[in-house]
């Protein structure tokens, strides 16, 4: 009798340890949303332990040294963001709202005409204001590739359309430019006890919670851009279930937003970027380049102790800049003629200054111990940027020694780097193959699966009554507890 159930078991176990039955497989991630080495195998994570600053470049040389053994040198593949998108089962199906035009274009001084909130982006497109608005102009462009997806000839480089039935949406899209909102509306006018930004959001908070949508939701399939460090600043504690897309985390609670929920998306660069580059490391003459605010608070005292410790080398260039007085032209000139272009955490861990770095196809050297980086999950940022902890930094001589350290060929591999994946952190309308947009895209269609899951859980008691009584109650042990 005891070998009888012992094979029983056994059968159960097998049984349960096969492939499941009732699985939609429309809610797996697809393959081709996962990085790929170049010979076209799966990458895996491996658990690396880097206690110094030079961890990667430590890659960088010793991929070198492998090809110097095998006794030729390899030419890298090129990242083919391509394979993320071509198949229509990635296009990210979004149900966005009708929201007043006050809430978006509106904010452009556009007027609605008829009963459409929204522009015919096939005549005319209302403009945004340049300058420092720029940057975090990111809601403008994804509205504006939603909007494109209906017409019969959009883009074929798309990874977004738009429905009109919300229970066949993978998202929920709330168009509100709530950077362009605190940019342009956050000061009082006289005799006004609220700004304009502030009554925004809070309209926006009403008109989202009464919705069925968010309603069946509890809004963690909604998406909500909050790019600029200080947008919805009152909204934001009341719909944090949402996903946010936003520039860094400096200025969350990690219970409000963080890297599992929400997605960080690339400042749009405000120097253009470098065309026809054929620079060269002889040719950029400046070793190492910063120009910006030097005096900042919280994590960006940094720039002041970097500041004193690099100012009397004579091939760095540390000065205080702003956009003001041609300050684009002068940055755009003194990136394209640098090697290293100095990333220093401010009052935030991120800022433009990466991306005009990027554009300029100088070699970021990243100081910021808390950057969350775009699209970190597909692209490997050691391979054309350099890492310092603070704590290292700021050591004298440490960070300009170890930026001599890296030679003519290291460097050169890092600035063809550059130039491939550029396109990345690059905004366009109509959206183009493998752009910012479509990233961001591809970024949330990798939230969606966690999305579904945290929906599909929290449907388990749906039909158990409500919990009525607070706290644990005891409950008896079995009579043949001991």
């Amino acid at each position: 009798m005891t070998s009888f159930l012992f094979l029983m078991s056994w059968f159960f176990v097998l049984r349960s340890t096969d492939r499941p039955h009732f699985i939609d497989h429309n809610l797996l991630p697809n393959s081709k949303l996962f990085s790929f080495n170049n010979d076209g195998t799966k990458s895996q994570m491996q658990n690396q332990n880097v206690e110094s600053s030079f961890g990667n470049r430590a890659i960088l040389v010793d991929s070198e040294d492998v090809e110097k053994e095998n006794g030729k040198k390899k030419n890298p593949k090129k990242f083919d963001v391509g394979n993320c998108m071509k198949n229509d089962k990635d296009v990210v199906k979004v149900f966005m709202y009708d929201l007043p035009s006050e809430f978006h274009f509106g904010l452009l001084n556009w007027k609605a005409s008829g009963n459409s909130v929204w522009p015919d982006i096939r005549t005319a497109i209302p403009g945004y204001p340049g300058g420092l608005n720029l940057q975090h102009s990111i809601e403008f462009w994804l509205t504006l590739d939603i909007l494109a997806s209906e017409f019969p000839n959009s883009s074929k480089a798309r990874t977004v359309i738009r429905v009109r039935n919300s229970s066949e949406a993978d998202v929920i899209f709330v168009p509100f430019f709530s950077s362009l909102s605190f940019n342009r509306y956050s000061k009082t006018n006289p005799h006004e006890k609220k700004t304009r930004n502030m009554i925004l959001q809070e309209k926006l908070v009403k008109y989202l919670t009464s919705q069925e949508e968010w309603k069946r939701s509890g809004g963690k399939d909604h998406l909500i851009l909050a790019h600029h460090p200080n947008s919805m600043l009152d909204a934001r504690m009341k719909l944090w279930p949402a996903t946010f897309i936003l520039s860094d985390f400096g200025r969350y609670p990690p219970s409000i937003a963080n890297v599992e929920k929400d997605v960080i998306a690339p400042y749009k660069h405000l120097i253009s970027s470098y065309v026809n580059d054929v620079s060269t490391f002889d040719s950029r003459p400046t070793l190492l380049y910063f120009q910006g605010a030097i005096y900042r608070k919280d994590g960006g005292l940094a720039r002041q102790e970097l500041y004193y410790l690099s100012k009397n080398e004579k091939d760095v260039h540390f000065s205080f800049g702003s956009i003001h007085n041609d300050g684009i032209k002068k940055a755009t000139e003194g990136m394209r003629s640098s090697k290293f272009c100095l990333n220093i955490a401010g009052d935030t861990p991120s800022s433009n200054r990466l991306f005009d770095a990027i554009a300029s196809h100088c070699v970021p050297v990243i100081i910021s111990d808390d950057i969350e980086l775009p699209f970190e999950d597909v692209l490997d940022y050691s391979e054309f940027c350099v890492f310092v902890r603070t704590i290292d930094a700021i050591k004298e001589n440490f960070l300009i020694n170890f930026i001599r350290s890296i030679g003519k060929d290291e460097w050169t591999q890092m600035w063809n780097k550059l130039k491939e994946v550029e396109h990345f952190f690059e905004y366009h309308f109509p959206a183009k193959e493998g752009d910012a947009v479509q990233m961001i895209w591809q970024a949330v269609a990798r939230k969606v699966p966690a999305m579904k899951l945290k929906l599909n859980r929290s449907k388990r008691y749906s039909r158990s009554p409500p919990i009525t009584e607070k706290g644990l109650k005891s409950i008896p042990l079995p009579r043949n507890f001991w």
